[in-house]
């Protein structure tokens, strides 16, 4: 069966204690944060309350023991917030194990399907 329409989806997401940790959905709100420096921006990106966003934020931080983003509060500069070096680490990991799933997916597929 070779049909050029099929394609392999899959989502993987990382778990603590059988509860969700770190998926695309958190991983896109850590990048915003990384890239914006701010949760309210990242959350306004997303189209999520401020709210929201923090409380992924929270439970990320609990679930896996670590600070994973550091506010820094408003005043005459404003405030903002940045990613700990273990929330890139995290990061970074995540993203590798994504792109090696990836490929074996893709190479699985191919040789199943196409």
């Amino acid at each position: 069966m070779k049909n050029q329409n099929i394609q392999v989806r899959s989502k993987v997401w990382l778990e603590v204690s059988g509860r969700p940790v770190l998926g695309q959905g958190r991983r896109a709100l850590l990048r915003a944060v990384d890239e914006l420096g701010s949760i309210s921006q990242a959350a306004r990106l997303l189209r999520l309350t401020y709210r929201k966003a923090w409380g992924q934020i929270n439970a990320m931080e609990e679930q896996l023991g670590l600070p994973l983003v550091v506010k820094q509060s408003g005043g005459k500069g404003g405030g903002g917030a940045r990613l700990t070096p273990e929330a890139r680490e995290l990061l970074a990991k995540y993203d590798r194990l994504i792109q090696g799933l990836k490929e074996k997916v893709d190479g699985k597929f191919k040789e199943i399907f196409l």
